[in-house]
């Protein structure tokens, strides 16, 4: 690659890409919220969220200085984060924390780098977050659905003009933003039916002695005051 394509490259990186017309991101979504609140293809697409959850996890314990070992996706949707070091403190709680708020910030994050204009770099950052996360899958059906998701930003990245790049990028952040909101409500219903004993908020429970209605409140702000911020953002007002 010469300096001249470097350059090049650099530019479109950090640049700015023009604003989508009004009813692309009000498609967007329309879109968003036609694959979140039907239950069967909610089952399907919230293996990209729970790639986010599981990231989220793994981020944050080498952040704290953790020592990651592997992620595991399932097909049921459901994940598991391993990571070595003190199974107490703020490091081990803040890893506990990052799951069910990671994709709503993430979410976030978007809505704020597409209220700037940088689709590009929203769909790079993305596409690099995934490779990144490929390394430490540790089953093939992670594997697998990282792979086709990172294929899927990479193939729009690369091949698709402005005009589909900014529509889906919109989606992205849409269904993170909105797909955020709905697992902690999954977990709440669970929990009153005496169910998920094991999940991030009773693990917090036990590291912090607070309790654990008091995480599932704090997932429930993180991610409602996601949606308000970057809807917001994302809708220009």
């Amino acid at each position: 690659m010469d300096s001249t394509t470097a350059t090049s490259l650099w530019d479109e990186l950090i640049g700015t890409q023009p604003d989508p017309d009004v009813w692309v991101v009000i498609a967007t979504l329309v879109a968003a919220l036609a694959v979140i609140v039907p239950h069967g293809l909610w089952r399907v697409f919230r293996n990209a969220i729970t790639i986010a959850h599981e990231g989220g996890h793994g981020l944050v314990a080498l952040l704290t200085g953790r020592t990651l070992t592997g992620i595991r996706l399932h097909s049921d949707t459901s994940g598991l984060t391993v990571s070595r070091g003190k199974p107490y403190g703020l490091g081990m709680i803040l890893t506990a924390a990052a799951g069910y708020t990671a994709p709503p910030l993430l979410g976030l994050g978007g809505a704020a780098l597409l209220a700037t204009g940088r689709i590009t770099l929203l769909l790079w950052l993305a596409t690099a977050l995934l490779v990144a996360m490929l390394v430490m899958i540790r089953n093939a059906y992670g594997a697998l659905t990282v792979i086709l998701t990172g294929g899927l930003f990479l193939m729009v990245s690369w091949l698709t003009g402005p005009q589909v790049q900014a529509a889906f990028a919109y989606a992205v952040v849409w269904f993170l933003l909105l797909g955020g909101v709905r697992p902690a409500f999954e977990l709440q219903a669970k929990r009153s039916r005496g169910g998920a004993g094991d999940s991030d908020a009773d693990q917090l429970s036990r590291l912090t002695h607070a309790p654990a209605g008091l995480w599932l409140f704090l997932f429930h702000a993180v991610s409602l005051c996601s949606l308000i911020g970057g809807g917001r953002w994302l809708l220009g007002v």
